[in-house]
């Protein structure tokens, strides 16, 4: 595959989550879609460029901004749309919308709305892959802020101990949730944070999927031989709020319009041209209202099974 073609096939995938999710806000608009929406505008190559180096048996966990997660771990955009309109989707049946989805056919273990739940969960299935004969590698995306839970730090620790084949990515999107991450640490990078535990970690440009493969295949890889956990430090920057309704009135002026000037979509743009980037942009778009409309035909989730999945 040429540069340029790879090139653009990255555009394609990042254009499909940013649209996606520009899809989703005008959905709620009209009423179509409920509840907060955790939106990865400016940090799509990350999901991107991970998943094109997980294989079919891996486990992948994400946090409640998960949606470009599900649609690169190849989570049929229908199901999404269908999942997030309330419909009876093949994803979750309605019940989980916006930040709870799961897919175990995908081996999608989900996203969490509880601020590093997702590395408990991501060592275990990591723990079990070491006992069940299947090689497989969990990788679990985390933010900045995760680094001061007391369960992630458990589980990073739980992890080295036992050398278990867990990847972390750490999208450093510069802020846990209205606070900048340097205010919360004294040192400099997550990496630093998590090397007390003996867990080797390195930064990386989480605006390009090329690098953050790069980095996913050689952790995966030291995952597999028995290496146990690595920790990639993906540094990117929101182009929206924390959630949908975010003002953002914390961030300096500037910042947001210096950020657009660096983010992926814009990268590639350039190194396609404009004419074939808007010509994926139309192709993007076409394929969102086709999926939309296949979701929009899903029947609505039966009352009656509203107790169904539920532990008591």
């Amino acid at each position: 595959m040429s540069n340029e073609t790879h090139a653009t096939a990255t555009y394609r995938s990042i254009a499909i989550v940013r649209r996606f999710e520009e899809r989703l806000l005008e959905l709620k608009a009209e009423g179509r879609v409920f509840g907060s929406l955790h939106l990865c505008c400016g940090q799509e190559a990350i999901p991107v460029g991970a998943c094109r180096a997980l294989e079919e048996r891996d486990a992948l966990t994400a946090t409640y901004r998960g949606h470009g997660w599900a649609i690169a771990r190849g989570i049929p955009l229908a199901h999404l749309f269908a999942e997030l309109l309330g419909l009876d989707s093949p994803v979750c049946g309605g019940r989980a919308g916006s930040a709870y989805m799961s897919s175990a056919e995908h081996g999608f273990l989900g996203e969490n709305s509880i601020v590093g739940a997702g590395l408990p969960i991501a060592a275990g299935a990591a723990l079990a892959s070491t006992h069940d004969g299947s090689g497989a590698a969990s990788l679990v995306s985390i933010g900045e802020g995760t680094v001061n839970q007391g369960a992630a730090h458990e589980a990073l620790n739980f992890a080295a101990v036992y050398s278990l084949p867990l990847v972390v990515v750490c999208e450093n999107n510069l802020y846990a949730e209205l606070t900048r991450f340097e205010t919360m640490m004294r040192v400099e990078t997550v990496v630093e944070r998590v090397a007390a535990y003996g867990i080797p970690g390195f930064r990386v440009d989480g605006n390009d999927a090329d690098e953050v493969e790069q980095a996913t295949r050689e952790a995966l890889e030291r995952a597999r031989g028995g290496e146990g956990p690595t920790v990639i430090e993906a540094m990117t920057e929101r182009l929206v709020g924390h959630y949908d309704l975010d003002p953002q009135h914390y961030r300096p002026p500037g910042e947001v319009e210096h950020a657009a000037e660096r983010e992926p979509l814009a990268r590639l743009r350039g190194q396609i041209g404009d004419d074939r980037a808007d010509a994926i942009d139309r192709e993007v778009e076409a394929a969102l209202a086709e999926a939309l409309e296949e979701a929009s035909g899903f029947p609505a989730p039966d009352p009656e099974t509203a107790t169904e999945h539920v532990y008591a």
